[in-house]
């Protein structure tokens, strides 16, 4: 346990200061939320590859099929894509967390072409970096797409899994729901869709997903270098999110100076 111990502790001030980020402050009505959502459904997009590079690593997809090696992370993969890629929306509908928050951002009115755009892309055959040089993004967002599929084509599960973990699972705050929850009273927006996204969101990250994940590192980290793997690497993911914040957060301040 003490090598976890140590990455969490090495993790934690870079964590703090995601989880204090300005942004959160800055979201003050249903339009500064359109934005944020429009800039992050790539993180809830790209959140499925890593988890899928996962499966691909730690179970068996081929024909003829052969046990997994470990059969106990095999589970615990198979359970989160499970509930991330087959989950039910808030009437009981099968659908991805992605497409719950596609629903979400619909509901909101904000704009999904870039988005859907990419996805066609890759759909028609294009590559990520074909797809992404045809939208017009911030570096930002291209940046922390690129890093996630630089991840995933080291193809190392000690890496991938330590990026899963500590840069994705758990970073949209129990603040931001209470943001969220408070601009729907006041709003005649309905942000239904959103809050029941968050809600479920953290409920599994919580009580299933975070507590598993930690035991998937810890399997897969057998040797000193993998544990230095493992930090470098979910630093730099951390690292990545900031970046995305700090940019998100200076749209919202150039949108506040338009209005003004």
């Amino acid at each position: 346990m003490k090598e976890i111990n140590f990455l969490i502790e090495e993790l934690q001030p870079v964590r703090q200061k995601l989880l204090q980020h300005r942004l959160y402050s800055q979201i003050e009505n249903t339009d500064d939320v359109k934005l944020f959502m429009e800039h992050h459904v790539y993180a809830v997009w790209d959140f499925m590859s890593l988890l899928k590079s996962l499966q691909l690593q730690l179970t068996t997809v081929d024909v003829p099929w052969v046990p997994a090696k470990n059969p106990k992370l095999s589970r615990f993969i198979n359970e989160i894509v499970f509930g991330e890629e087959s989950d039910v929306n808030e009437v009981g509908q099968p659908m991805s967390h992605y497409e719950m928050y596609i629903e979400a951002m619909n509901e909101v009115k904000a704009n999904t072409d870039q988005i859907e755009e990419l996805i066609n892309s890759i759909k028609d055959g294009y590559s990520i970096e074909e797809g992404l040089k045809k939208l017009n993004l911030p570096e930002a967002v291209k940046d922390f797409l690129k890093f996630t599929f630089e991840v995933i084509a080291l193809k190392k599960p000690h890496i991938t899994a330590a990026v899963f973990t500590f840069g994705r699972e758990d970073l949209i705050p129990d603040l931001f729901l209470g943001i969220v929850k408070n601009l729907e009273k006041s709003s005649d927006v309905s942000l239904n869709k959103l809050i029941y996204y968050l809600e479920r969101h953290i409920e599994l990250d919580g009580d299933e997903h975070g507590p598993l994940s930690l035991g998937m590192v810890e399997s897969l980290c057998d040797t000193q270098k993998k544990w230095d793997e493992a930090l470098m690497y979910s630093k730099l993911a951390l690292e990545k999110r900031i970046a995305l914040w700090d940019t998100i957060s200076n749209a919202l301040i150039q949108n506040d100076n338009v209005l003004s």
